[in-house]
């Protein structure tokens, strides 16, 4: 049903579109006011070479269906990852060993990162990359910018800008593992009144490499503008939901040579006493944005850009649980009819969560000559409810209420900030950057936690001072250039409500320096970058997640990640060009001690009690969790009269699952190559351009895990706590093999 109405849609948007007028000659003008919008957030391109843009056609050229991550591959020192082994449903990536919850990621200058988890869900808005005018990767600090701080990257994208004719374009591709993807948008480009409309909505639909791993999502994207001649207005929406089968538990080492693909999600003993599986193991979430945004040219020297926005959730995961105390869930015991105290029983349980964001962000941008400033900032207020309910119990002896709620808190969480940016053209070549930032956050959890259904009083107050400035030098293609920047980051909600008892967090700092060169030629293109972050109390991934699959940290008081980035590119002819890039690092923790549980503690002894069966155990300097030594990639694209080809290989070394630096608790390294092949047919009269493609992915079938975890534990140890008697259980995400996906883009 939804596929007719998305295709009887379709043909009135064709019609419409060809009864639409050409855009008048402001079109220029339009496009120079939405740069406004974004022109602010960005590291200007004097002051670093750490950055890559990814533009609408280079998005569009991989959009198969899988979340905008996967588009991003490529990127130097950038990993990506999901649960369902496609890349469709919940997909996570990392910068530099950065995990995406420390990277600052905005839409049109305004924050999309979570307030409470700071981490982005892609699957809630998929196809988003289809929206984009553009996406630019920020390594390292980067420039201010609002929204949680950019503590290891900066990913900031700007929604498509209005076009000058109006359009219309249907999306389809299909591939293994049944997933399809299908897309409409349509456009009346700038009309003569000075308005223009664009819209979008997106379906996708995947089955998942991992067993039972399904998605069912859908996106849309809508706006309304209207230009003047030095003004600007417009309003969009944006979002979408999803509904996908868990997929987040992992499988053991044994499993993974047997089945690969096996989900252990949902399982549980039916009354026939054989293997079952909930099939309402799912996770459901909606999520609406809208943005109001105003631009303003006043003369040669000043603009000004202001935004309104308001984000609402609301959604749910259930889960069917096994053998759980009655207690965990506030439910008390009962006496059956043999007298004896039941205790447990199976649960279905749900985890609610329903928030709203909504503030504004102002900028005040001034250029003349050989100056370029930008004066922002941005007020922001976050509301989230966190609650659950009991609905069903398998065994028990009296009714329980419907949807029976057993905790219940709520985050709030105020933010504001303030910065000041400078590029100053000294003599012509020579640039200083200067920015200075401050962050005010007031953040409190009140209520029951659901871990242990104890009182959560979180009220912390952060007042963070995050400088950065840099020079630079350019002279006949070739660029030096030297930055310098410190970042500020709050502990996230996981932080405190998952913390272990001796592991309650504090607030991180990061000094990064950044040095560079790169050199342009009309053939070829090299770089270097040599950086250096250093940390002060970071929130380091232990390897261990949380039953709802959340990433769990610790702070470890003096860590680093240093390295070098290699990037190149050469262009010989018109129709061929080959770029790549290749990351060595040293990612390490100096002194590195954690608490790990001893499964033969005598709890008679006081400091047992006093610690919860926990030992604790020095390593000394280690590397740090999920931080590869060495990334690689290399990209071969041939381009002759329509036909487009793309040979991409990305390469990850090996990686630890926790910072323990032990070997049985280890990912091995991996090498994945895809091949795309388009040919686009230019057709005249009714249509403008009809594409169809093919992509392989994994082309050579690499069985291959990019993401796990593990949990530790001594026993039978008499005492002996030395790091080699600890055991180890580790868990692992397989990827999927070989897959190939086809499809065809017509536009109108």
């Amino acid at each position: 049903m939804q596929k007719k109405l998305v295709l009887a849609a379709t043909l009135m948007v064709f019609g419409w579109v060809n009864a639409q007028t050409a855009a008048n000659d402001s079109i220029e003008l339009s496009r120079d006011l939405e740069e406004i919008v974004v022109s602010s957030t960005r590291m200007g391109g004097k002051t670093s070479q750490t950055a890559e843009t990814f533009t609408a056609d280079k998005l569009e050229e991989r959009n198969i269906g899988v979340n905008l991550p996967y588009l991003l591959s490529g990127t130097p020192s950038l990993i990506v990852t999901s649960d369902d082994g496609l890349g469709v449903g919940y997909t996570y990536f990392r910068i530099r060993g950065t995990d995406q919850n420390r990277i600052n990621m905005t839409i049109n200058g305004v924050p999309l990162n979570d307030s409470e988890s700071q981490t982005v869900f892609w699957v809630n808005m998929t196809d988003l990359a289809a929206s984009m005018n553009s996406v630019n990767v920020q390594r390292g600090v980067g420039s201010s910018t609002n929204g949680a701080s950019a503590f290891g990257a900066s990913v900031n994208m700007q929604t498509a800008k209005t076009t000058k004719n109006p359009y219309a374009q249907i999306d389809f591709n299909g591939g293994m593992y049944n997933t399809f993807r299908e897309s409409v948008k349509f456009g009346t480009g700038l009309m003569k009144n000075g308005f223009s409309f664009d819209a979008r909505f997106s379906k996708v639909n995947s089955d998942g490499y991992v067993e039972r791993a399904f998605s069912d999502l859908y996106s849309y994207y809508a706006s309304g503008a209207w230009y003047g001649m030095n003004t600007m207005v417009k309003l969009m929406a944006f979002g979408g939901g999803e509904k996908t089968y868990m997929a987040w538990d992992g499988i053991d080492s044994t499993t993974l040579a047997d089945n690969r693909r096996y989900n252990p999600a949902g399982h549980y003993i039916d009354d026939n006493g054989n293997d079952a599986f909930y099939d309402n193991q799912t996770d459901n979430y909606r999520q609406n944005h809208f943005q109001l945004h105003a631009s303003h040219i006043f003369n040669a020297r000043w603009n000004l850009n202001a935004a309104l926005h308001y984000t609402f959730g609301n959604g749910y995961y259930e889960q069917y649980k096994e053998n759980r105390k009655f207690a965990e869930y506030s439910l008390p015991n009962f006496i059956d009819s043999l007298g004896n105290c039941i205790k447990k029983s199976d649960i279905v349980r749900r985890k609610n969560l329903k928030n709203h964001f909504y503030g504004g962000v102002l900028a005040v941008n001034y250029t003349h000559r050989k100056v370029n400033a930008s004066l922002g900032g941005a007020v922001n207020n976050y509301q989230g409810d966190h609650f659950g309910n009991v609905i069903w119990v398998r065994t028990y002896n009296q009714s329980i209420p419907q949807d029976f709620e057993y905790y219940r808190s709520q985050g709030n969480k105020f933010e504001a900030n303030v910065y000041l940016k400078a590029d100053w053209q000294i003599i012509k070549g020579l640039n200083l950057f200067g920015d200075l930032q401050y962050r005010y956050i007031n953040y409190q959890i009140e209520g029951i936690n659901d871990e242990n259904l104890e009182e959560i009083p979180v009220h912390e107050q952060f007042h963070f001072f995050n400088p950065k400035a840099g020079i630079s030098y350019t002279n006949s293609g070739h660029t030096t250039y030297f930055n310098f920047a410190i970042a500020n980051r709050e502990p996230n909600r996981q932080n405190y409500t998952e913390a272990g008892l001796n592991d309650l967090p504090l607030s991180e700092r990061l000094y990064d320096y950044e040095l560079g060169y790169t050199y342009a030629h009309r053939l070829f293109f090299i770089g270097a970058n040599l950086y250096f972050m250093d940390y002060d109390n970071q929130l380091v991934l232990t390897g261990k997640y949380s039953d709802t699959g959340a990433y769990l940290t610790k702070n470890v008081k003096d860590s680093y990640r240093t390295g070098i980035e290699l990037t190149f590119g050469v262009q010989p002819c018109s129709w061929f060009s080959w770029d790549g890039n290749i990351t060595l690092s040293r990612n390490k923790i100096k002194n590195y001690s954690d608490w790990v549980d001893d499964w033969d503690a005598d709890w008679n002894q006081p400091e047992v009690v006093a610690n919860n069966g926990q030992v604790l155990v020095n390593y000394g300097t280690t590397d740090i969790s999920f931080s590869p030594n060495i990334t690689a990639g290399s990209n071969f694209q041939f381009d002759i009269k329509g036909f487009n080809a793309q040979l991409q290989t990305n390469y990850v070394g090996e990686q630890f699952l926790d910072n323990t630096m032990n070997a049985a608790a280890k990912l091995d390294d991996y090498c994945v190559t895809n091949l795309r092949l388009a040919y686009t047919i230019p057709v005249k009269k009714v249509l403008k351009n009809l594409t169809v493609n093919i992509q392989m992915n994994n082309l050579f079938n690499t069985l291959y895990v990019s993401n796990g975890g593990t949990y530790s534990y001594f026993e039978g140890a008499s005492g002996d706590f030395s790091p080699s008697r600890q055991k180890y259980m580790p868990w692992y995400y397989a990827q999927a093999g070989f897959n190939i996906h086809a499809g065809f883009s017509i536009t109108f």
